[in-house]
């Protein structure tokens, strides 16, 4: 075992007012993914001394003549085979650029499901192959899942160069057919990095082993990725969750709307439309648990007081009156299965859309999807679990929507079992 390696403290550099990035990572069993986030938090000084000391020991007791950096979430597969229930591990780190919330997804194929967990809210998601073993079928479905949730930023790590001798033609092969694949697919923006997460490879410092590449680091390339424009300022979506009315006589004609930002920006005075009911009124206040604020936009969690007496309840949708979401009971989305139980048309489900609950009928399932070959099955008549499908609903009652590649918030949905409670389904809905 080499010399010790500590940490002088784990205390993160970022202050309270630098920039958040959530990304998520994906990649087959054995693809070193726990490695690459092992060493992330290690290069950043996100783990503390008895953790070092701890995986130090791990590693001698395993036979390991180096620090083996994926032990430091072991503890986590330690609480799953207990009976712990968790579908997303997460994991926190800091740079003085930026702080990192990184959404661990499983590699197992019948843990896919909990991909779309983890890329919901992801700004970047990490996908990784195994140079020495190439593209797999988990490959080309984590990349897929990857797409289909709208994650602007897809980095594609090519790992474990040093058991291909660190060879630029064995990475470019892997990156071409990648590629190839990859461009059937909505990726905005698609980066290639050849690492080496054991060694540390191009993940925070300037790999010396591959001087043919002349991009950027793993690190460096997720604290200077622009997030700004992900951010729908343009329309305004609020959906109610609360009726925030104080039984007090203090705050006898107080009555406010809480609720999260979904979109948009809104100020005092704004002139806004409720819905379904379509009365119209303006901004009088916003509150926050810090006090009142000048505008509020997305994801800020506001209560808005309003200068008219208007009846809202949870589930009501206050947007600009020229400018308001699309109003149906029809709902065309792509669907990710998540039941052993298989979908079938005429099934009824409960449906949660934002604040929203409705029951649901699938009216049509008008394809699924091979992910492998992206053939689309047009004679399929469900969906069995993990499998993804083009599916029309329809609702008991209207829903306040925007495209998902518009607003990842108006624009999802989960569909769930009323028997057992579980949630079965996650919907993207799609501009029609």
């Amino acid at each position: 075992m080499p010399e010790t390696q500590t940490l002088e403290h784990a205390t993160p550099y970022a202050t309270p007012d630098v920039e958040l990035l959530r990304l998520a990572t994906a990649g087959s069993v054995d693809d070193g993914k726990s490695t690459l986030i092992g060493r992330l938090l290690y290069e950043t000084k996100s783990i503390f001394e008895d953790q070092l000391e701890e995986v130090e020991r791990a590693s001698l007791n395993r036979g390991a003549d180096y620090l083996n950096l994926a032990l430091l979430t072991d503890g986590l597969r330690a609480e799953r085979e207990q009976g712990i229930t968790i579908d997303v591990a997460y994991r926190y780190f800091a740079t003085p650029r930026r702080k990192f919330i990184v959404a661990d997804t499983p590699g197992h194929v019948q843990y896919t499901r909990n991909m779309v967990t983890g890329t919901s809210t992801a700004n970047v998601a990490i996908i990784l192959l195994d140079a020495a073993r190439g593209i797999t079928e988990q490959s080309r479905r984590h990349v897929f899942i990857a797409s289909l949730m709208r994650v602007p930023h897809v980095v594609v790590c090519v790992n474990k160069m040093d058991l291909a001798g660190y060879e630029e033609a064995r990475f470019a092969a892997l990156r071409d057919e990648f590629l190839q694949f990859c461009t059937r697919l909505e990726i905005p923006d698609l980066t290639f990095i050849p690492i080496s997460a054991l060694h540390g490879d191009n993940v925070v410092e300037r790999s010396q082993n591959m001087p043919w590449y002349g991009g950027t680091t793993l690190l460096y390339y997720l604290e200077n990725v622009q997030l700004v424009s992900e951010r729908d300022l343009i329309d305004v979506r609020f959906p109610v969750q609360w009726v925030n009315r104080p039984m007090t006589t203090a705050h006898h004609d107080y009555r406010g709307y809480a609720g999260s930002i979904a979109g948009g920006v809104i100020k005092p005075g704004d002139e806004i439309v409720v819905l379904p009911s379509g009365f119209t009124t303006r901004v009088r206040r916003i509150e926050t648990f810090e006090g009142p604020v000048e505008e509020a936009f997305p994801p800020m969690s506001v209560t808005l007081l309003l200068e008219d007496e208007i009846d809202i309840s949870r589930g009501d949708m206050i947007c600009r009156v020229n400018n308001q979401p699309h109003v149906s009971q029809d709902i065309e989305a792509m669907v990710c299965w998540m039941s052993p139980a298989p979908m079938r048309v005429n099934g009824k489900y409960a449906i949660m859309h934002t604040t929203r609950s409705a029951r649901a009928l699938v009216k049509e399932l008008r394809y699924r999807i091979d992910v492998n070959t992206l053939h689309r099955d047009q004679e399929a008549t469900g969906l069995g679990l993990n499998e993804i499908g083009r599916v029309l609903l329809r609702t008991t009652v209207p829903l306040f929507f925007d495209p998902y590649a518009r607003n990842r918030t108006t624009g999802s949905f989960i569909l769930i079992d009323e028997g057992s409670n579980e949630t079965v389904g996650a919907g993207m809905i799609l501009d029609r």
